[in-house]
């Protein structure tokens, strides 16, 4: 098909092709991906200002030369709108808005063809055409509550008049992917086909509607209108959404709600007047701190993605077989990891009950996948057969990888690791998911120090998506670009991190449990703390948190963080409440008891309930008679677990331990669960202010050095500066 150039930019083109059609396709210059910025959308209205000289076109195609149609806006550049007055902001708005109603009026049919993925602006423009015909890999949706705001480009307004009030406001309160089924079902796109076949469809369907076979004036009639649904019908969706959005996403979260409002007010009314109610919410939303939280999470996530890819380069091999050294429930789930993504494993222990244990494990998280729909039980047995239990090492000898998992004690490490590294080839790398013990003192014992190096992984290792990559002294570059890349492979995000008791997540998170630990013993009740730190937005609180890693886990964990950092963490006072428990063989959910008893709900799923032999024991820690002079108001417990978790991250940035704040504030959300919506430890001390963290901390520091800002936080805080304006 013949093409003339009617337009070219930086981003896009517009061509002529000889059935009399239009093609205005994406083409970004030295990108991998479209995005719309702030000159892609310059040319989008220059682009269809040149329409005007083109009186006998019959319909408008709009294409991607990349793989992925649109994959959003710029954030970036959006991020700085956000700081500036509304009229920049509406201007901002206005641009697209300006060209998408355009679209809407053309004198001819229009039809957007959707590869990869079209997403948020990207999608905004799909809905402004007549038609969309979506490739059987694509991939579309609004997700821009999850950055919290709500589509600011007409998707409120128009998505509903396609699909309905109660599809539209799930798609945009939740934010997710949707793929090519459901956006047929929900009537979101017109036609699905194989990706070799979308152009011929798109210009089948957009020759029909040149023909009057398809009636493209009734949509354009139908998305400018208000939506047919009478005043009952209108309020038992608002109602029904609502309850489904808060039981989804919770009240944290304003921009989902908003959304509901959003759709609700402008129900009854034409596509301009619902764009202003869209416009006003979106400007309201872009000013809160959740806005600038996720908005912030995504950059981050951005960096840490980039940081991660460099580090991947540095690899001059990729894995192609995974040993597994240590079984049980953490080796299981190691193992199930790499064989879901193709890597052949041998699993290797020296009980065979631990192999059956990790096995179980495995087979476990399949059959969840499959009963899910996720796999086929073909797919899942395939998986599990690349997983090779033995009791013997044969097959080490072509491993490209070991990770180590045995049992978290130094000198038992140390024989497995030393034993380990005589039967692998040597260009192989070892790696320990030790969570505390020191790299370099495992290093010490063996011959190949430089391919050594932490890869901690989270429990459960299916569901969390960190994994710590420590670094030690005389570890390579080759190795840790290895160790990163597989990482990537397993679908994981690696942050790699300097050698030190704790690493980075378990040093940050210990001084909350010590924290923890003293407001028990000045006669703090454990549910009120728990209550208190969840309803801030943690998943869980502290007391539930150690029941769930285990007592014996984080009690095994004290000697290496109290040996590490003599100064500012000790066990408090003569008895620690979590060891206290621990020694009455209190164990969490593994053994049924710990700071709460357990026990199964209908769904097999552990569930908590108040035991009254917790407070018997922690009665006999309890500091003094004074205590009930000491106020645990929310607020106050709030400061008390929080503060040496801030205290202790900025020493990690301030010593190197970790690179950047965006490497410090996603390794607690995606290993700790840290709220997203508060946006990370650097950034919400950035939102309060070091001037206020620095007052907060000030309060509390007669509980010791736990307690006590470093010296570069107070220069920052009295300076008025932010961690992430450096």
């Amino acid at each position: 098909m013949l093409q003339k150039d009617i337009f070219r930019g930086d981003f896009l083109k517009l061509q002529q092709l000889d059935s009399g059609f239009l093609e205005l396709s994406f083409d970004a210059i030295n990108r991998s991906v479209n995005i719309f910025n702030q000159a892609a959308l310059d040319e989008l209205l220059d682009a269809l200002l040149a329409l005007n000289d083109q009186p006998d076109a019959k319909g408008l195609i709009f294409t991607s030369t990349k793989s992925v149609f649109i994959a959003g806006a710029d954030i970036t550049e959006f991020s700085a709108v956000f700081k500036g007055n509304m009229i920049d902001l509406k201007t901002f708005l206005d641009k697209a808005n300006n060209a998408f109603n355009k679209i809407e009026s053309l004198p001819y049919p229009t039809i957007a063809l959707i590869n990869g993925f079209a997403l948020g602006g990207g999608f905004e423009l799909c809905l402004a055409c007549d038609f969309r015909v979506m490739s059987s890999r694509a991939s579309v949706g609004l997700p821009e509550t999850k950055l919290g705001i709500i589509p600011g480009w007409g998707g409120t307004v128009r998505l509903p008049r396609l699909i309905g009030f109660d599809n539209a406001i799930e798609w945009i309160a939740l934010g997710s992917h949707k793929k090519p089924a459901q956006a047929l079902e929900d009537g979101a796109v017109d036609a699905i086909v194989e990706p070799e076949l979308l152009r011929e469809e798109a210009l089948r369907m957009l020759t029909a509607a040149a023909n009057g076979c398809l009636d493209y004036k009734k949509r354009r009639k139908q998305k400018k209108m208000p939506l047919q649904l009478n005043d009952n019908e209108l309020a038992m969706a608002i109602n029904t959404s609502r309850a489904v959005i808060l039981t989804k996403v919770g009240a944290s979260y304003p921009a989902p709600i908003v959304a509901l409002d959003v759709l609700s007010k402008a129900a009854k009314l034409k596509r301009d007047a619902a764009l202003e109610v869209e416009f006003q919410a979106f400007s309201k939303l872009s000013l809160t701190a959740e806005c600038r939280s996720l908005v912030g999470i995504f950059t981050s996530d951005q960096y840490v993605n980039s940081v991660a890819k460099k580090y991947a380069k540095k690899a001059s091999k990729l894995v192609e077989h995974v040993t597994v050294l240590g079984a049980g429930i953490m080796g299981g789930g190691i193992a199930y990891q790499n064989a879901l993504k193709g890597f052949p494993v041998l699993m290797k222990d020296i009980d065979s009950d631990s192999l059956a244990l990790g096995m179980n494990e495995a087979n476990k998280l399949l059959a969840k996948r499959v009963d899910r729909g996720q796999m086929s039980a073909l797919s899942a047995g395939g998986a599990l057969s690349r997983i090779i239990p033995s009791l013997a090492y044969q097959g080490a000898e072509n491993t490209s990888i070991v990770i180590e998992a045995v049992v978290e004690n130094a000198k038992i490490k140390s024989i497995v690791l030393t034993d380990m590294e005589e039967k692998i080839p040597a260009e192989a790398i070892l790696v320990s998911n030790t969570s505390t013990i020191s790299i370099d003192y495992l290093a010490s014992h063996l011959r190949r120090p430089d391919q050594f190096c932490g890869m901690h992984f989270f429990n459960p290792v299916h569901a969390m998506p960190l994994v710590e990559i420590i670094r030690g002294t005389r570890t390579s570059e080759e190795t840790i670009g290895l160790a990163v890349a597989h990482t990537i492979a397993l679908g994981k995000k690696p942050i790699v991190v300097n050698d030190c008791p704790g690493f980075l997540v378990n040093r940050v998170l210990f001084p909350a449990v010590f924290g923890f630990d003293m407001m028990l013993v000045d006669g703090a009740d454990f549910q009120q703390i728990d209550k208190a730190i969840e309803s801030w937005g943690w998943p869980m609180g502290p007391a539930y948190l150690i029941d769930v890693v285990g007592l014996d886990t984080a009690v095994h964990c004290f000697p290496s963080i109290l040996d590490g950092y003599p100064d500012r963490m000790k066990e408090i006072y003569d008895v620690s409440p979590t060891r206290l428990l621990f020694e009455n063989d209190r164990l969490g959910q593994k053994n049924g008891k710990g700071y709460y008893l357990y026990e199964n709900d209908v769904r097999g799923k552990p569930r908590k309930i108040a035991d009254s032999k917790t407070y018997e024991l922690l009665k006999t820690c309890i500091n003094g008679s004074d205590v009930n002079s000491i106020e645990f108001s929310d607020d106050s417990i709030l400061t008390r677990f929080m503060v040496p978790m801030c205290v202790e991250i900025a020493l990690c940035l301030e010593e190197g331990v970790v690179g950047s704040p965006s490497e410090g504030d996603m390794a607690v959300i995606y290993g700790l669960g840290f709220p997203a919506f508060r946006g990370g430890l650097f950034r919400w001390m950035d939102e309060i202010g070091l001037d206020v963290f620095c007052q907060l901390a000030d309060r509390f520091k007669h509980l010791g050095k736990l307690y006590e800002p470093t010296l570069r936080m107070r220069e920052m805080a009295t300076k008025g500066e932010k961690y992430y304006d450096r």
